[in-house]
């Protein structure tokens, strides 16, 4: 009579799933599906065999989705707060350069003791020598990374990778009043695109540089240019490597970004920061009212910030000049107007580096 009684549940209650735990290991495995065909994709251009674009659809959006990446960031960047015992730092980036190639000769600080916590490593500064800026073009490349794609924007659309576009309307959003930019003269068109372009004779261009986990993880300005606004997109954190960007129409237009809008010699020119898995955190180093990955946000929903209402003069960037940073890898987009004769000096899926050329007049 003293022994304790045993309350035991049903095999019904036991083995019941809730819906959001199928949902999260459905989206989770599907996740790591994708991952293995990104894979086989990558042998396949490395052969130099032309992969055939083969687009998502809704469902197949909706469940990758289902995957809580924006909290997983969370938590990888709250990881990579946590500061490590120091005869654990050179093992564990050790195997981090191993796995992702990452050139330490190139570091500002090649003794890994050095960094106190992966947050640090990953956001580590180079040696100025390393990355020279070039000078006799007028547009260098922002950061380092593979180059996705690049030229003209046409009928209002922008190829994240060949063949797979997203609307330039809905990628930066509404255009900004003429009030918060330099110039005022904007002529008026039907399209959103003849609406950006400041001059008569001008063209809209565009380039797309991913950047790998192995990659400098700042960014740079790209030219001489004056920042005017800052629009901050809350969205989902999906992967942007080539071979999603390949397979999810209007990817950047459906993960967080902050794009950046002023103007340079040419007249309009834009940065955007698009963030991507477990690189919830994009910080612009002049912006310290900026908070990205925040718990719970408004679909569709996006906040602007003057520096002209601020910064009567704006944000003066000189080309090369530090910009931002990414918590680990994702992409930086350009667009901007120039002159017809403007030059890309890229091929698509090359590697560049911070500070060489991108394209001139």
């Amino acid at each position: 009579t003293d022994r304790k009684k045993l309350h035991t549940a049903s095999v019904g209650q036991v083995f019941r799933l809730r819906p959001f735990h199928v949902l999260v290991a459905t989206g989770g495995g599907y996740a790591g599906y994708r991952k293995y065909e990104d894979y086989k994709l990558e042998q396949l251009e490395k052969r130099g065999i032309e992969v055939p674009v083969k687009l998502a659809s809704e469902w197949e959006v909706a469940l990758y989705k289902s995957v809580p990446t924006r909290l997983l960031s969370r938590a990888w960047g709250r990881l990579n707060q946590v500061e490590l015992p120091t005869w654990l730092r050179k093992p564990v980036y050790s195997l981090y350069i191993w796995t992702f190639g990452v050139n330490m000769k190139e570091a500002a600080v090649e003794d890994l003791h050095h960094y106190r916590n992966l947050s640090e490593f990953f956001r580590r500064k180079l040696k100025p020598q390393v990355r020279p800026v070039c000078c006799v073009h007028s547009v260098i490349s922002p950061s380092d990374g593979k180059i996705l794609n690049f030229g003209q924007v046409k009928n209002c659309e922008v190829e994240q990778v060949k063949g797979v576009t997203y609307s330039l309307e809905s990628f930066l959003g509404p255009r900004i009043s003429t009030e918060e930019m330099h110039f005022s003269q904007a002529p008026h068109g039907n399209s959103f695109q003849q609406q950006l372009v400041t001059k008569a004779g001008n063209e809209l261009y565009h380039c797309v540089i991913y950047l790998a986990p192995g990659d400098y993880h700042c960014f740079h300005s790209p030219t001489d240019w004056t920042v005017s606004h800052r629009r901050h997109f809350p969205g989902s954190l999906m992967s942007v490597n080539p071979g999603v960007a390949r397979w999810i129409k209007e990817l950047f237009c459906h993960n967080e970004r902050v794009v950046l809008t002023g103007d340079w010699k040419h007249g309009f020119f834009s940065l955007t920061a698009v963030g991507a898995t477990n690189v919830g955190s994009i910080r612009i180093y002049f912006d310290q009212d900026l908070h990205t990955n925040s718990p719970s946000y408004s679909k569709g929903s996006y906040n602007d910030f003057s520096f002209i209402s601020n910064n009567k003069e704006g944000i003066p960037m000189r080309k090369g000049e530090h910009l931002g940073e990414f918590n680990l890898g994702s992409t930086i987009v350009l667009i901007f107007e120039a002159p017809k004769d403007f030059k890309f000096n890229l091929k698509a899926g090359q590697k560049i580096r911070f500070g060489e050329a991108l394209g001139s007049l």
